[in-house]
């Protein structure tokens, strides 16, 4: 074990011990329920960035700061502000369109109706929203790894579009990931009832150390040795 590890490991335990103790964490969900965008922002910075390190290190055996790690924080935090959105808006349009029968299961209540208002939130977001946010974090990594970790100049579009793995972004993380990972995932996360809908926000944040890792390791060998060794 190395020393990072226990780091790594206090980190996330601080924070999940904040969660578990009544008053931090009434003042934690109060703060982000109230702030609703920057709250998902901190969320978001915090832990994806976690598992963007732990990522690193299951890819390479050692602790290391990925290429421009500060923009890859700040990037995850606008990525958490759009999921707070996004999260309300598909919820409310899968109960609409299950209220006037365009989906199935509107008059079902009781735990099947939740449950079928949960999933169809969890796959239509998958199938429309969540390809384009992982595009879109693929083009910026991709960038970042350019500028920080190759120290190219120049970046373009066309040069981004050139260096994209287009075959496993749409057979592995299009395909796989978001129909039989993320849909499962964002199913229990809907789960949670409405009134707590800042958890669901939470949750999902706990969930993007899960995308960090996946975006880490599937990472090509040249991004993966490019990371610059953290101090």
């Amino acid at each position: 074990m190395k020393k990072g590890d226990l780091i790594w490991g206090a980190a996330l335990a601080a924070f999940v011990a904040m969660l578990i103790v009544p008053a931090s964490r009434e003042a934690f969900i109060g703060f982000t329920s109230t702030y609703v965008y920057l709250g998902a922002f901190l969320k978001f910075v915090i832990l994806a960035t976690m598992g963007e390190l732990l990522g690193g290190r299951i890819a390479t055996g050692d602790w290391s700061k990925p290429p421009g790690l500060v923009w890859r924080a700040i990037i995850w935090g606008f990525f958490g502000m759009a999921i707070a959105l996004v999260f309300t808006i598909y919820n409310a349009g899968a109960i609409a369109a299950m209220a006037k029968g365009i989906l199935p299961g509107g008059g079902l209540e009781g735990f099947g109706g939740t449950f079928l208002t949960a999933f169809f939130t969890a796959l239509i977001m998958n199938v429309t929203f969540a390809p384009m946010l992982f595009t879109v974090h693929k083009f910026t990594d991709t960038a970042l790894d350019l500028k920080y970790g190759e120290k190219r100049k120049g970046i373009t579009l066309n040069l981004l579009i050139e260096k994209i793995d287009w075959n496993s972004l749409v057979k592995v993380t299009w395909l796989r990931y978001c129909l039989f990972f993320w849909v499962p995932m964002h199913t229990l996360v809907f789960l949670i009832p409405s009134d707590y809908s800042d958890y669901r926000v939470l949750a999902s944040a706990f969930l993007s150390i899960v995308m960090g890792v996946i975006g880490a390791v599937t990472k090509k060998p040249s991004a993966a040795a490019a990371a610059v060794p953290a101090k």
